[in-house]
């Protein structure tokens, strides 16, 4: 397996990126609101993207997809695809996915919406959620190995009573989109390969209130929980330090 090793410069590079892509997620926040589709969100995050940042939305054209962000409501995992009659409503829980291009390195990052109110049990998942990405980007650092990542977020889930995907998982991430290793969200202590300073790659888990397994749509994209019930996800890109970890898509209301 190829692992790229980035330089300090290229991870300077990546947190540009990064940083762009975060901004784009605290740009759309206040927009997320009962009676916009899923496409307005979209145009406005291109927009945003192409003519603010001067960069280039990272989804668009990868293996074929046409949007700018992945919009993934309630019972979809991932891969939504932003849709001009897919309205949002009141009590919906919302992810938003985006990456963004610039200088050619790559950020990609994701945060969960709460439209308007929402029923408890759908908060617990979605804050669940995040504390799962939390407490796997507490332990990174070099020397420990991939499946100590899975596991602590695994952990957490389940001790809450809830699932982890498994048929989609992180990935390293660089001047490549998507390149080795694979993280998956699940695993056993002590497994894997071991973590080296300046390894790059995301971590974003997909939770789910029921079963783990998945459908996936006649559109090839969309990804659905079998069961129905909802699903929650939070991504962050990040870089392995000589220490721990930084975390290159970190917003401006997270103290990581």
């Amino acid at each position: 397996m190829n692992i790229s090793i980035k330089s300090k410069e290229d991870i300077d590079k990546m947190k540009k990126a990064g940083k762009l892509a975060a901004d784009v997620l605290e740009m759309i926040t206040p927009f997320v609101k009962p009676g916009i589709s899923t496409g307005e969100l979209d145009s406005i995050c291109f927009k945003y993207i192409t003519e603010e940042q001067k960069a280039i939305p990272g989804n668009i054209g990868y293996n074929g997809f046409e949007k700018t962000i992945c919009s993934s409501l309630n019972n979809v995992i991932c891969h939504g695809i932003p849709d001009n009659q897919k309205m949002i409503k009141n009590g919906d829980i919302l992810n938003i996915d985006v990456t963004v291009i610039k200088d050619g390195w790559y950020g990609d990052t994701s945060k969960m919406f709460l439209v308007g109110k929402c029923q408890p049990h759908n908060e617990r998942l979605v804050k669940i959620t995040q504390e799962c990405l939390y407490k796997a980007i507490e332990i990174i650092k070099p020397g420990i190995q991939l499946g100590d990542i899975g596991n602590a977020i695994q952990k957490h889930a389940e001790k809450n009573y809830y699932s982890v995907v498994e048929e989609y998982c992180g990935h390293g991430i660089g001047s490549v989109y998507h390149e080795e290793p694979q993280i998956l969200h699940y695993g056993t202590p002590g497994t894997g390969i071991e973590l080296k300073e300046g390894m790059c790659f995301t971590v974003e888990p997909m939770i789910n209130q029921g079963s783990k397994h998945t459908k996936v749509l006649s559109d090839g994209w969309t990804v659905e929980t079998k069961d129905g019930r909802n699903s929650a996800q939070w991504e962050h890109t990040l870089a392995v330090t000589s220490s721990g970890v930084e975390v290159l898509t970190k917003r401006s209301e997270e103290i990581l």
